[in-house]
Order: structure tokens, then sequence, then C-alpha cells
């Protein structure tokens, strides 16, 4: 009886995008196996990352969840090395890179990509309050997370060129806890970051030496899929609209923000 429910769900999906909804087999063979693999990076809060008791937990895993649910399977939650989501997501070790990842033209190129979901700002977190604007950091250290949009802005932004060639080195961290915890001990002096991100971490750490300057790059979040798999990504597209028309969506936003900050509408 589960596996009609849910057949019979693909097909008001299929009648709600269209005739050509399914023709890449990309949602059928997720409703086939009954579960859906999520690739994140679990140490980036509030969108996903691991609580008090190692349980990973965020904004994006509860969106994710409600999705999954409404499909009728199982969502699966895959810890991966950001720099490598690429990699993963074409070897099939995983079904979506799903984890506030920013829209970016060369993402757009090797991915097909969902709806902006939400607007994000790549700033930089400091904790000297001689720093009010990136001119200040001028022979300082401003890291990076590897594999990260903020990376991406800082190194090869043409606009930055000049900040750029300023700083004294830009090194590069596997996660953001790693890198705040350094800017805390004083290894280095700022941290190009997502601006949701550090505002979390401000508030988690209670750390009122922590501050955010300057808003380097407006930062748009989506959802990559393999870019054969259109069928899945447009079912999951239908289903966040779904949710933002039936309130849903609100819930979750208002939740871990306060208002819904989304930017996802009910056609």
């Amino acid at each position: 009886m589960k596996k009609v429910i849910i057949w019979a769900l693909v097909l008001a999906l299929t009648l709600a995008l269209g005739a050509g909804a399914l023709a890449d087999g990309s949602l059928d063979a997720i409703i086939e196996k009954g579960y859906f693999i999520l690739g994140l990076d679990d140490s980036f809060p509030p969108m996903g990352f691991r609580n008090d008791d190692n349980e990973i937990v965020g904004f994006d895993i509860d969106l994710a969840t409600e999705v999954c649910a409404r499909l009728g399977i199982e969502l699966r939650l895959q810890p991966i090395e950001w720099a490598a989501k690429e990699m993963e997501l074409d070897a099939g070790n995983i079904d979506c890179i799903w984890n506030g990842m920013s829209r970016t033209p060369g993402r757009e190129e090797a991915m097909t990509l969902s709806m902006n979901y939400m607007n994000n700002e790549i700033v930089l977190l400091v904790n000297n309050p001689e720093y009010s604007v990136k001119e200040d950091l001028a022979g300082k250290s401003v890291a990076v997370q590897t594999g990260s949009f903020a990376e991406e802005v800082l190194l090869d932004y043409e606009d930055f060129a000049d900040f750029r060639a300023s700083l004294k080195e830009i090194p590069s961290f596997p996660d953001y806890v790693t890198a705040i915890l350094d800017l805390q001990n004083g290894s280095i002096d700022a941290i190009a970051i997502d601006l949701v991100v550090a505002n979390f971490r401000i508030a988690s750490l209670g750390d009122d030496s922590l501050f955010t300057i300057d808003n380097l790059e407006d930062d748009l979040y989506c959802i990559g899929f393999r870019k054969a798999d259109v069928a899945l990504c447009d079912a999951v597209n239908q289903i966040l609209k779904d949710m933002a028309a039936d309130g849903a969506l609100d819930a979750i936003c208002t939740e871990w923000f306060g208002a819904n900050i989304s930017l996802i509408t009910a056609d």
C-alpha cells in the first residue's frame, strides 16, 4: 500500500511539473531505492552541523527531512569534505549537495541547481575593534574555508585584487569551526565567511569579541544535483513551493531564524 501511495505522489508531481518531468529517470530511481542521500559539511551551522549529542541537525536538514517525508522516502545524511563535494556527487556517493551551497557560474555549469532558497552575504569575521572595513586588514591574515564561495571570492574575483594583494596570507581551513578557534587564539586576523554562519557562531559561542564587517559579496543558496538529474531537482523544487504554500516552510524558517527569510514562494 505504501508503494502505491508513493507512486500516486510521483504521478501528481509529474502532472504538476509537466509531461517531461520523469524523462531522465532520476526521480524514479530515488523513489525505487527508497532513500535520498544528502551530502553536507557537518560543521556548517545553522544549515547542517552536529549538536551536543553528536546528531546532525540544521535548517537544511529540516527542509530535506520534510521533502523526503512528502516523497515517502528515507533521508540519509552523508558528511563529506566540502572541497570534494562535486566529486562525491558525480561518483554517485550522494544524491545532492544541500548545505548552504552558493550559486556560482562554475557550479551552474557542473551541476543542475535548484531555485535559490536563501539570500546570504560573504562578510569578514574579526575580533579586533581596530578593524571596521576590509582595508584595515592590510598586512594581516584572512582565512577561508577550502572549496567555499568565500574562498572563490577572495582568491579569484577581480574586484578584490587590490585587497587580496594587500594581505599577508590567505590560509585555508577544512571547516569554519577550526578557523574560528584560530581567530579566537590569535593565529589569524579575520575569516571570510557566510553571514548566517558567522551570526550563528557568535550567538552560540557567547564571545562578545566576535563581530562582522563589510559585505564582500551577495550569496544565493541553492541545492546541487547531478547534471542529468533534472527531474529530481524539479520535484524537490515543487515540494519546496508546496511547503511555502501550506506554511511548513515558514514554520521551519521561524524555528531557526525567528522569521521566514526564505526566497521560496508558492506558485
